[in-house]
C-alpha cells in the first residue's frame, strides 16, 4: 500500500508542469519575434537602399544630359536633403528602443570628432562621385561602383576584424575583376561627346569614389562599436543627421570657392527641360539621396556595413537595365560580363553570410543545451528516492 502511494505521487509529480520547460519556450517565442522584425526592418532598409541608389543615380545622369554642368551643385544634391529626415526622427525617436548599450556614452568630443571626420570624408567621396558621373555613361558608372564591396571589405578586415574566408575572397577578386574589365571598355556612342582623358579621370575618380565609401562604412561600423558604444534608433539617426549636416558644409563651400555658384543661374535657364525640371530634378536627386542613407546605416546598425555595402551593390543590375531603357546606353559584351561577374560576387558574400548565420545559430543552440544542465547531474531526487523505494 506504501508503494501505491508512492507511485502514485510519481504520477502526480509528472503531469505537473515544468515552469522551466514553460519559461523556454515563452523566450524562444519572443526571440522568434525579435527575429522576424528584426529581418522585416533589414527588408525596409534594403528596400531605402537599392530604390534610392538606383533613382538617384538616374537623375543625376538627367541633370548631366539636359544642360548641368555644375559638379559642386551635384555634389549638394547629394547631402543637403538630410532636414526631410527630422520629422520622421521626431516622431518615431519614442517608439525605438535601445538594442544593445556598451559601457558609457561617448562624451561631446568624440561624437563631434567621429560626425567632424566622417562628414568631411562623405562630402569629398560625393565629389568624387559626381565627376565620374560627369563623363561616364550610367551602365559603365554603376559597374565600377561595386568594387565598393572590395574596398569595404579590405578596410573592414583590418578595422573591424572581418573575417576573409575563401568564399568572401572569391567574392571580392570577382567583383575586383569586374572592374578592371570596364577600364578596357571603348565607348563609341560617347566618342564625340567624351575625350580619351575625360573617360580616364571620371574611371579613376569613380574607383576612388568606391574606395571612399567603402572606407567610410567600415569607419562608421567602428564608430559604432567604439566610440559610441551605443546601438540606437537615436545613434543612427544622429549619425545620418549630423554627418551629412558636416559634409552639406564642406560641398557648399567647394561650391563657393570655386565659384560655380554664378553660374548656375544661367545653367537653369538653358536647361532642357524648362526651370520647373530643373528644380524638381534637383529637389528628388536630395530626397532619394536621403533614402538611400537611411538604409545604409540602418542596415551597419542591424548587421554589418560590409552587408550594406554588399545590399547595394545588389542594385547593381538595375541601373545598367534603365540606363539603357531610358539613355540608351549600349550594352556591349564587355559589360555583360562584368556585371556577370559583379552579380555572381555579390552571390558568393550573400553565401558566406548565410553560412555564418547558420553556424551562428548552431552555436548558441549548443550553448543553450550546455546551460541546462539536466536533473540527473544534479544527484537523485526525491522522485528518484521514491521510485527506488517503490521498486
Amino acid at each position: 500500500m506504501n508503494g501505491d502511494q508512492e507511485l502514485q505521487v510519481i504520477v502526480q509529480q509528472g503531469k505537473e508542469p515544468n515552469p522551466t520547460v514553460q519559461e523556454e519556450r515563452n523566450q524562444t517565442g519572443v526571440t522568434h519575434s525579435k527575429t522576424y522584425k528584426r529581418w522585416l526592418r533589414v527588408a525596409v532598409y534594403t528596400f531605402f537602399v537599392i530604390s534610392g541608389q538606383s533613382v538617384a543615380t538616374i537623375l543625376g545622369r538627367i541633370y548631366y544630359d539636359n544642360g548641368g554642368n555644375s559638379k559642386w551643385l551635384a555634389t549638394v544634391v547629394q547631402l543637403v536633403g538630410f532636414p526631410v529626415l527630422l520629422p520622421y526622427y521626431l516622431l518615431s525617436i519614442k517608439t525605438h528602443t535601445t538594442t544593445n548599450v556598451d559601457g558609457k556614452a561617448a562624451s561631446l568630443r568624440n561624437r563631434v570628432l567621429v560626425y567632424v571626420v566622417l562628414g568631411v570624408l562623405v562630402g569629398a567621396d560625393c565629389y568624387l562621385y559626381s565627376i565620374g558621373l560627369l563623363h561616364l555613361p550610367v551602365s559603365t558608372y554603376s559597374l565600377i561602383c561595386a568594387s565598393q564591396l572590395a574596398f569595404n571589405a579590405f578596410f573592414s578586415y583590418f578595422l573591424n576584424s572581418q573575417k576573409l574566408t575563401p568564399i568572401i575572397l572569391n567574392s571580392l577578386l570577382l567583383l575586383t575583376i569586374s572592374s578592371t574589365l570596364l577600364a578596357f571598355n571603348n565607348e563609341d556612342s560617347n566618342s564625340q561627346k567624351v575625350t580619351k582623358a575625360q573617360y580616364v579621370t571620371s574611371f579613376l575618380c569613380t574607383i576612388g569614389a568606391s574606395a571612399g565609401f567603402g572606407l567610410v562604412l567600415s569607419l562608421q561600423q567602428l564608430a559604432f562599436r567604439r566610440v559610441l558604444k551605443r546601438q540606437t534608433f537615436t545613434e543612427v539617426m544622429d549619425m545620418i543627421i549630423y554627418m551629412s549636416l558636416v559634409a552639406s558644409c564642406v560641398s557648399l563651400v567647394g561650391l563657393f570657392a570655386s565659384s560655380e555658384w554664378k553660374t548656375l543661374s544661367s545653367e537653369m535657364d538653358n536647361y532642357k527641360l524648362g526651370k520647373v525640371s530643373y528644380v524638381m530634378n534637383l529637389v528628388w536627386t536630395a530626397i532619394t539621396w536621403q533614402v538611400f542613407n537611411i538604409g545604409g546605416t540602418g542596415l551597419i546598425f542591424e548587421l554589418s556595413s560590409l552587408f550594406s555595402n554588399a545590399i547595394s551593390v545588389l542594385g547593381l543590375p538595375v541601373v545598367p537595365i534603365m540606363a539603357v531603357i531610358i539613355f540608351r546606353d549600349k550594352m556591349n559584351g564587355l559589360k555583360v560580363i562584368s556585371m556577370v561577374l559583379a552579380i555572381w560576387g555579390f552571390m558568393s558574400y550573400v553565401y558566406q553570410h548565410y553560412l555564418d548565420d547558420k553556424k551562428m545559430k548552431r552555436s548558441v543552440g549548443i550553448l543553450k543545451a550546455e546551460s541546462s544542465v539536466p536533473p540527473e547531474a544534479e544527484g537523485p531526487t526525491n522522485g528518484q528516492k521514491i521510485e527506488t523505494s517503490a521498486s
